[in-house]
């Protein structure tokens, strides 16, 4: 029995170059006084510099990669299509501004039908087993949205029911690793709960690496330029890259959290221990996609279908079958046990792909892989992870990143209480803090005009990185 995609994805959510759409070096000399200067073009970055321009300040975005889009990634050279290593979908398409934005750039954005099969072994599961496995989701969730009612914040693993039988595993991949990047044990009930429903998957037929990059286009910015020091106070900012020294009246930092609290940027002065303590607890899961090119459908399945298996412990993956129609599956791992596996390489990451899949679908399959490519976000220098996710007691530190520091101003998925973990969440969080950084200026005759969506908050999972 087929699932619908509602009934999984609601439940679970989600390095070859995008396409240099605004990708450039800086041809000009780098200026060396800007009103506003972002850290960073991923989505919450480029979000950030359109709104500051929108306002007829002059803003500067430095990108320490070589790249615009950050954890949106799209490798269109690997298999001749365009692939997205990172985030895939945007969300929630009757309030996500980033739909229209795209359809304006021409680009082709449409909802993506996902079908939902579960492997048993080497065969299906039947009407009954499927109708077991979406029972389990449901009082796990509703498990985890009760001890989120309680006075103390406690991990999504503790509260889970202890009658899940064969499907135990598959639900803890499910609501955890493979919507958060991290196992149920790290997961805040509250976090999980506060998370905005995800209520729709949008794909981007260019990939949504090519999305931010074209948003980025006429944005003035730098790459291959890592920010190496920042000197503030309340009333501005100096920026150090190896290409010369940025003054500004104001500051706006999207690194991921990991990297913020890395100290991989330093500060002088340093950033208060609050908003360093917060960052740390708001690390990044582990999420990486095996991509392996199958022509011939090997696999005997449909256009975008999605497949788990049951399991009995979360070492496990989720295989998105024909991309677009094309030849191309990803195998996605995540969560620990995803960690320990990128952690070993990309040969190894292959190798458990293909054992996996031949596990599911018969020994004829390794023969039939033309050719394969992995991700490893935990190794990259300028993200180090995946997406953010909350352990028990670690919620209220999304808010936290949202306090000015001076005339500094944190985004990204991280700072978003609702839409974390989501290109959605980046982008407004972007546009949040341009709105503030230009009221630090003085550059705003009224209150912010990009308001904050009205979250509708139903405790489902996030999706693939971001940012």
């Amino acid at each position: 029995m087929a699932m619908t995609r509602r009934d999984l994805l609601s439940a679970s959510a989600a390095i070859a170059v995008a396409p240099a759409l605004g990708g450039r070096a800086w041809g000009a000399p780098l200026p060396r006084e800007a009103d506003i200067v972002v850290i960073g073009a991923g989505a919450a970055g480029i979000a950030a510099a359109r709104r500051i321009q929108a306002a007829n300040r002059r803003v500067i975005v430095v990108e320490a990669a070589g790249q615009i889009g950050g954890r949106c990634l799209t490798d269109a050279a690997t298999f001749e299509m365009p692939f997205d290593r990172g985030a895939r979908w945007l969300h929630n398409p009757d309030t996500n501004p980033m739909i229209r934005l795209a359809r304006n750039a021409g680009l082709d954005v449409a909802a993506t039908p996902l079908g939902q099969r579960i492997r048993i072994g080497q065969r299906n599961a039947r009407a009954g087993e499927t109708e077991e496995l979406l029972a389990a989701l449901v009082r796990a969730n509703r498990a985890i949205d009760e001890a989120s009612r309680g006075k103390a914040d406690v991990s999504c693993a503790s509260v889970l029911p202890k009658d899940l039988g064969d499907w135990a595993g598959t639900a803890e991949f499910v609501l955890g690793a493979s919507a958060t990047g991290k196992d149920l044990r790290d997961v805040s009930v509250m976090d999980k709960i506060r998370a905005q429903e995800r209520n729709a998957t949008i794909g981007c037929r260019q990939g949504l690496g090519t999305l931010i990059a074209r948003l980025g286009e006429q944005v003035p910015l730098v790459l291959s330029t890592p920010a190496s020091q920042i000197s503030w106070s309340g009333r501005d900012v100096a920026v150090e890259t190896p290409a010369g020294r940025i003054a500004a009246r104001a500051a706006i930092i999207t690194v991921s959290s990991n990297v913020l609290a890395a100290g991989n940027i330093k500060f002088t002065p340093e950033i208060p221990k609050r908003q360093l303590d917060a960052a740390a607890k708001l690390s990044l899961g582990s999420y990486d996609r095996i991509a392996l090119q199958l022509p011939g459908n090997p696999l005997g399945l449909g256009r975008d279908d999605a497949v788990i298996e049951q399991s009995n412990s979360t070492r496990t993956a989720m295989l998105f079958a024909n991309i677009g129609g094309s030849s191309l599956c990803a195998i996605d791992v995540a969560g620990s046990f995803g960690r320990d596996l990128s952690g070993q390489g990309e040969k190894v990451m292959v190798a458990f792909a293909v054992e996996w899949l031949t596990r599911l679908f018969g020994s004829e399959l390794a023969a039939a892989v033309r050719k394969s490519s992995a991700t490893r976000w935990n190794a990259s220098p300028f993200t180090l992870g995946a997406m953010s996710v909350a352990p028990p007691g670690g919620q209220p530190s999304r808010k936290i990143l949202t306090e000015p520091i001076g005339c500094m101003f944190l985004a990204g998925e991280a700072t978003h209480e609702t839409l974390w973990g989501t290109v959605d969440g980046a982008w407004e969080s972007g546009e949040r803090a341009a709105e503030a950084a230009l009221r630090k200026i003085g550059a705003l005759n009224e209150p912010g005009t990009a308001p904050a969506r009205a979250p509708k908050q139903r405790g489902r999972g996030a999706g693939a990185p971001v940012n």
